[in-house]
């Protein structure tokens, strides 16, 4: 079993609550060299995901870690939900609520036919709350310094925003989306376009391209299944 990791592997991980892609990384690498005695092996994952989202999340070892910029290419499905009525710095609740808006004017049509705009390539800024550089630095690096930041848009394509429930200010949606779509930054937008404020307040990633999170396992179930070998 050893040789088939080492031969190359896709590992499809559901990533717990606060835990970072790089953890869940770690985790595995951590569970086969204590676990089947590997103790060089290339490791990477096919897309990060935030901490604060849960989700599947691919994972590459060995040979298999030169595929990762093809799977980093599928497109992305994610449920989830907005808050209405205020904004973070963050446009999730990794920072805390820094300014809140009204809400009254707000009807349920308004919110479907806002969803319905943001269908097509659309130019989006990505949080100073992220991984993106700037002039060789990670955003959020200045974003925890308290500096400004230049964050130039990007392009962004989004297949589909399907809006479930709408319960007073939290929205619960689905959205299929292309590579390097902020959903934080949807969020935030979403209010912008309602004349409100909006921050995530709940991700969940379900899909990357073919690959479900229905079929995933934690790293739990991960390092559980290799004592079995």
């Amino acid at each position: 079993m050893s040789n088939e990791f080492e031969r190359g592997k896709l590992l499809l991980i559901d990533k717990p609550y606060s835990w970072t892609s790089f953890d869940v990384v770690n985790s595995i690498r951590l569970d086969l060299k204590r676990r089947l005695g590997i103790h060089k092996i290339k490791i990477g994952h096919a897309g990060t995901l935030d901490p604060l989202a849960t989700g599947l999340v691919l994972v590459c070892t060995g040979p298999f870690t030169k595929k990762i910029s093809i799977f980093q290419e599928m497109q992305k499905e994610y449920i989830g939900q907005f808050t209405l009525g205020a904004t973070t710095p963050s446009f999730d609740k990794e920072t805390e609520i820094d300014a809140t808006y009204p809400t009254e004017h707000i009807t349920k049509e308004m919110i479907y036919e806002a969803a319905l705009s943001f269908i097509g390539t659309i130019e989006q800024y990505p949080p100073l709350y992220s991984a993106v550089k700037i002039k060789g630095r990670r955003a959020y690096d200045y974003a925890r310094q308290g500096e400004q930041a230049d964050i130039k848009p990007k392009q962004v394509t989004i297949h589909a925003f399907d809006i479930s429930i709408i319960e007073g200010n939290v929205v619960t949606f689905r959205i299929l989306c292309s590579k390097g779509t902020y959903i934080r930054s949807i969020a935030r937008d979403l209010g912008v376009k309602l004349g409100s404020g909006g921050y995530l307040s709940q991700l969940r990633r379900t899909a990357i391209g073919d690959y479900l999170v229905v079929n995933a396992i934690s790293p739990a179930e991960f390092g559980m299944s290799l004592s079995e070998i």
